[in-house]
């Protein structure tokens, strides 16, 4: 069995993490999988997917911190020479952290860590409508 689901997630940008977790658990249980996988993909080119320990605030700005280093805003982009944009860093961020995961279902739950969340990172400069798409294969 597949089903999909789509989720409209409101960000803020500018490396906005919104923790998504019991939006993918209600789209477990609504698909009545009992074991199987979820992929969970952004669909965009300047927000990533990824697991980690959510705390409001601490890993924001550890993250944010971290991605500054690796591709900083201020930072010449190709991207934004022939956009004439200012979201050359965001495409970067986005695609060192990548668009999706896949988390295993076992027994119909999450086989996430105790502290371990899903979360959702915004890099663009400016808030958006996300869409996240949630597959949920298996039986």
């Amino acid at each position: 069995m597949v089903k999909t689901s789509r989720l409209s997630i409101k960000t803020k940008g500018n490396c906005d993490i919104i923790n998504i977790t019991e939006h993918i658990e209600q789209a477990v249980e609504q698909a009545g999988v009992s074991d199987g996988i979820v992929s969970v993909f952004n669909v965009g080119s300047t927000a990533g997917i990824t697991t980690t320990e959510y705390e409001p605030g601490l890993v924001q700005t550890d993250l944010e911190a971290a991605f500054e280093k690796i591709a900083p805003q201020m930072g010449s982009y190709e991207h934004e020479k022939t956009w004439h944009d200012d979201n050359g860093h965001s495409h970067v961020r986005a695609s060192l952290l990548g668009p999706s995961i896949t988390v295993p279902i076992i027994e119909g739950s999450l086989t996430l860590g105790t502290w371990q969340q899903i979360i959702l990172i915004d890099f663009d400069t400016r808030g958006r409508n996300r869409t996240v798409i949630c597959q949920i294969v298996g039986e």
